[in-house]
């Protein structure tokens, strides 16, 4: 399992972040790779992914959920893939944004892409793109506020 950083500072409240970021259908807006996602229930997802000429459906599903801190979350068929993202309170106006993405490369072309660097670089890509699209539009396009305990989903 390969695990990537990054992160970014958002002219964003906390809140306003936090919230756009658990709009999980808008992820292919400001993610390269993502073709779409479903919102099967509140904490469970289908996505549908592109990278490198790879097509990949998986299932996921939200382990961990506390509002305006932390998203986390892990591949429950298909690919393995977990992450977790941090929000971090800089003043009110400014938000911190810290993604980890734990990924197992599959076949020949992920793990020489992965072994270059592409994952990191795209990772780091699309927390760009993610500040640029909450900037650009000033409020999140929806919110879920509620909370999953972790210990609740093993």
């Amino acid at each position: 399992m390969a695990s990537h950083e990054a992160s970014v500072v958002v002219d964003r409240p906390v809140r306003t972040v936090y919230d756009q970021w658990t709009q999980f259908t808008t992820f292919p807006q400001f993610m390269s790779g993502v073709e779409r996602i479903d919102q099967i229930s509140d904490t469970k997802t289908h996505w549908v992914t592109s990278v490198g000429g790879v097509h990949r459906e998986f299932d996921a599903e939200v382990t961990e959920q506390t509002p305006d801190q932390r998203v986390a979350w892990k591949s429950v068929d298909g690919t393995s893939h977990a992450g977790v993202v941090t929000f971090h309170r800089i003043d009110d106006g400014k938000t911190k944004v810290m993604l980890q993405l734990d990924i197992a490369p599959e076949g020949f072309v992920e793990k020489v892409g992965d072994a270059l660097g592409a994952v990191s670089h795209q990772v780091n890509g699309d927390l760009k793109h993610f500040k640029e699209f909450i900037e650009s539009r000033g409020a999140e396009t929806g919110a879920w506020r509620g909370g999953v305990d972790q210990d609740a989903t093993r």
